[in-house]
Formats: C-alpha cells, structure tokens, sequence
C-alpha cells in the first residue's frame, strides 16, 4: 500500500532544497569591498567650505568604493582660494592627494559646487571633457556659465569606481589641471 503525502509550506520547500546542497558547502556572502577615504582640507578655502562639501557629497553619493571626509590633520587633499588670472585648477596626482584652487572670479561666474565638484573629480582620477554637455561634470565650463549640474553622471561614476576598485593609490607626480572657464567681461 502506497501513500501519498502533501506538503505545503516551509516543509515542501526543506524537501526540495535538501537535495540541492546536501553535501555541498554553501559559499560564504562576498565581501563588501573595501572602501578608501580621500581626507581633504578645506582650511585654506574657508569662503567655499560649503561649496566644497556639497561637492564631495555630490561624489559620496554617486560612488561606494571611495569616500571624501573633510579633517585637517593628516589631509592628503587640500583646497584653496584665491585670485589667478587663469582660474581654478587642480594640483593633483589623480589618486586622491594634491590642491585644489578655486579662483574667485570664476566662482561669481559659474555654479560653485559644479567647480568644487568638477575639480575634485581630477583628484579622483577623471581628465577634462571640455566639449561635453552639462551632464558632464568634467566638461567644466565648456556649457558656459548658465550649465549648474555639478553631479558626476553614471559614466563618470562608473569609471571612478574602476579606477578605485582595489584603492587607488600612488606617489605620482602632481599634474597641475588649469580650467578653460574663460572669465567673462561684464
């Protein structure tokens, strides 16, 4: 005589994975990757201390593998204000060290953040991109002064998350990145 059982629930669901991994290990969960902080200073630039930070969260937000915090001390990223008759640029290795200059007279002209943010991607690695539309972050001030976008978009946060994939570290020589924002007359 043969019986027949019905299973409902969590049980059926035991029955049919048992036979599954009966026997075989079942993989540990994949680490989280590893996470580098980029400390940067903005002790120098303490008219744009704001604009600064909603860059870098600009940058929080769109990327995992690399974070800005802002600390004084031990800063390998460090901002600065000032006049410079060819505008804001950034001092830097492309591996989260160097200065950043952020030149008064653009700042009246452009959106803040966007320069914050713009010149804060070279010291994440990205080059400019002047021909790009506002979309671009790293088109700078190729859209002009009326573009206020200063978030990084999905292709430039991808190819920072490359770059920084297995921390993004060097003792490169800095390059120094000048900005073709042109100063415009009034």
């Amino acid at each position: 005589m043969s019986r027949k059982f019905l299973l409902s629930g969590a049980a059926a669901l035991a029955v049919v994975a048992a036979p599954l991994t009966a026997g075989t290990a079942l993989a540990a969960p994949a680490a989280a990757p590893a996470v580098t902080t980029v400390y940067y200073d903005t002790s120098g630039a303490p008219t744009f201390r704001d604009v600064i930070r909603a860059g870098a969260a600009n940058w929080n937000r769109a990327v995992s593998n690399v974070q800005l915090q802002e600390r004084a001390s031990g800063a390998t990223l460090r901002y600065q204000e000032g006049n410079d008759p060819q505008g804001s640029y950034a001092e830097t290795d492309g591996h989260g060290s160097g200065r950043i200059f952020i030149d008064y007279t653009q700042a009246k002209q452009y959106d803040q953040v966007r320069i914050a943010a713009h010149e804060t991607g070279h010291a994440l690695g990205l080059p400019d991109h002047y021909q790009g539309p506002c979309t671009e972050l790293m088109s700078g001030g190729g859209p002009g002064p009326s573009c206020h976008n200063a978030n990084p978009n999905s292709q430039e946060a991808s190819r920072v998350q490359s770059l920084w994939a297995n921390g993004f570290r060097s003792a490169g020589v800095p390059t120094r990145i000048y900005e073709q924002m042109p100063v415009l007359s009034h």
